[in-house]
Order: C-alpha cells, then structure tokens, then sequence
C-alpha cells in the first residue's frame, strides 16, 4: 500500500511540474491562437530550408503549443522529437532578443538555422534584423540566450 501512495506522490508532482512549465511557456512564446511560428511548419525550415505555411487540419501539440504541418510525414517527423524543431527564444526575434532582452515580432520567413536551431527574425520597414544578426552573431547569440534565460525563468 505504501508503495501505491508514493508512486502516486511521484505522479501527482510530476504533473503539477510540467503543467506549470507548459503553462509559463505558454505565457512567454510567441503564439498566435496557441500556434507557433504564425502557423508555419517547423519542419520544413530543416528539411526544406525553406518557411511553408502549415495546415490547421494537420496539427500537432507539444508542451501546450500547437505546430501546424504542411504535410503528415512532416508531423511524423516532429512527433519523433519534437524539442529539436522548436523556434530558439519561444519563437520572438532573435536579434531583439539578443540586443535588447525584448520580445519583437518576426517575420517567419526570415529565418536562419545555427547549429540545427531554428532562429526567427523581424523583417519589415526596411528592417531586416536577420542582417544585423549576421553582422555580430556569436555576440548577439551569447547575449540572447542570456537574456531568454532569465524570461523563461
């Protein structure tokens, strides 16, 4: 019996963990109607280098979130590793982010993949931040991660 009562202590607080770790995501990303990356798919940015928009019919939800697919092999392709297509800084500008500690929208088709991530920016106005981005990388990287790091905790 007590054995029962612990495995159920164990259950119980791993659940309330990773709901309120859903839930502070889902409060910190970038989402538009629980969807990420505008609804386009995350998968095609590494299979394809290239952003296509996803379906809402083809769908999939990880942590909370709902990633949108253009195709089902691509959910298949997400479902066996979902954390590994996540848009770096919950999906907002990585160069606002690295420069500023702030939360900007981006353009989901300006993108960069750095070391298998995925990397979103803003792009509008004659404001290209991906090319500011290219500019200072290793820089604005180091301090974007910092800056995420303290958002998400």
């Amino acid at each position: 019996m007590k054995r029962v009562i612990i495995l159920m202590l164990v259950v119980f607080a791993f659940s309330a963990t990773f709901a309120q770790s859903a839930g502070k995501k889902i409060s910190e990303y970038n989402l538009e109607n629980k969807a990420a990356i505008q609804g386009y798919d995350p998968v095609s940015y590494f299979k394809q280098n290239k952003a296509v928009k996803g379906k809402k019919e083809i769908s999939a939800s990880y942590e909370g979130i709902i990633y949108q697919f253009s195709s089902a092999s691509n959910k298949e392709i997400f479902s066996k590793n979902p954390a590994s297509f996540e848009p770096q800084y919950g999906g907002w500008c990585a160069y606002a982010m690295g420069s500023a500690g702030e939360k900007v929208e981006i353009n989901p088709e300006t993108f960069k993949i750095i070391d298998g991530k995925l990397y979103l920016f803003y792009n509008a106005f004659f404001n290209n931040t991906l090319k500011s981005w290219n500019k200072d990388e290793n820089n604005l990287k180091a301090k974007a991660d910092a800056n995420w790091k303290k958002i998400i905790k």
